[in-house]
């Protein structure tokens, strides 16, 4: 599944490629798992909307849409967003930014035709996804269930942990506690931070959880910067995929030996997940 790096690389691409486009025509598939709104209700709504710009919010992307209007590209900066259309990527959920003559992929769930002859296309082979409309004036905006490990502080992030004896692991991958880390990034994380998966988080000292969020922030803007991690079927708004993978220090590395001390990567289960950790470098 696409975590956070993988999500905030798309959102990016997205962007800066499409910001201050306007959706002309909205194309969804026959197949109803990707809906979180109904098709016919996504289409009502995002036909003839400007696409004032695309962030990340936990792994889910969000299209910040001004208002309806007739003519040619609209300044962005002039519009204040009226409505959003969130996509979660699921496990193997794709947002691409192509041409109409590109060739349609098996598993499109969606096509919007921008007036820049453009398109956007929603590709999920597992049907994992979810596509969401929001009219902010029916309804809040959406935001993320848990704090963003980019900006927690180091408060913050104490308060999350502390007196809680569920694993450290099990935590990370929390989404209501932090949004965005999944399995890749808590097993890097805590390899970087020398905290071992199952240790309980009520034990955890002050300068280990400092030590733990300054590394998942290391970790994550890194893999960022690679265009995230392209295990299985990740690819960024262009279909190529990243590169952090080739840096994993424990994540898929079983077996291997530690890239810092030499002993041998070894692979429990935490929390029903695969975790990954060098028994001599995590304490």
């Amino acid at each position: 599944m696409p975590e956070l790096p993988e999500v905030e690389t798309i959102a990016r691409g997205v962007n800066k490629r499409v910001r201050g486009d306007r959706i002309v025509e909205a194309w969804f598939g026959r197949h109803r798992e990707p809906f979180k709104t109904p098709a016919a209700r996504q289409a009502e709504g995002l036909e003839g909307r400007t696409i004032l710009a695309v962030h990340r919010t936990g792994k889910h992307i969000v299209c910040e849409l001004g208002d309806p209007a007739d003519g040619n590209l609209l300044d962005e900066s002039a519009n204040e967003p009226s409505a959003q259309w969130i996509v979660h990527l699921g496990m193997t959920g794709r947002l691409l930014v192509t041409t109409p003559d590109a060739l349609v992929a098996a598993h499109t769930h969606a096509r919007l035709s921008l007036i820049s002859g453009r398109e956007l296309r929603f590709v999920d082979p597992r049907r994992f996804g979810r596509l969401e409309y929001r009219d902010l004036s029916r309804s809040d905006g959406f935001r993320a269930p848990g704090i963003d490990p980019m900006t927690v502080t180091a408060a913050e992030f104490a308060r999350l942990f502390r007196g809680r004896k569920l694993a450290i692991k099990a935590a990370l991958l929390n989404q209501k506690l932090l949004s965005g880390v999944g399995n890749i990034y808590a097993d890097e994380s805590l390899f970087r931070a020398g905290i071992r998966p199952r240790r309980q988080c009520g034990r955890l000292t002050q300068a280990e959880l400092e030590k733990l969020r300054l590394a998942l922030r290391q970790v994550l803007k890194h893999a960022i910067r690679l265009g995230g991690s392209s295990v299985s079927d990740y690819m960024d708004a262009d279909g190529e995929r990243g590169f952090f993978q080739l840096e994993h220090s424990v994540y898929q590395r079983t077996g291997l030996p530690c890239r810092l001390c030499q002993t041998l990567i070894r692979r429990i289960e935490v929390a029903g997940r695969g975790t990954h950790y060098c028994p001599r470098c995590q304490r």
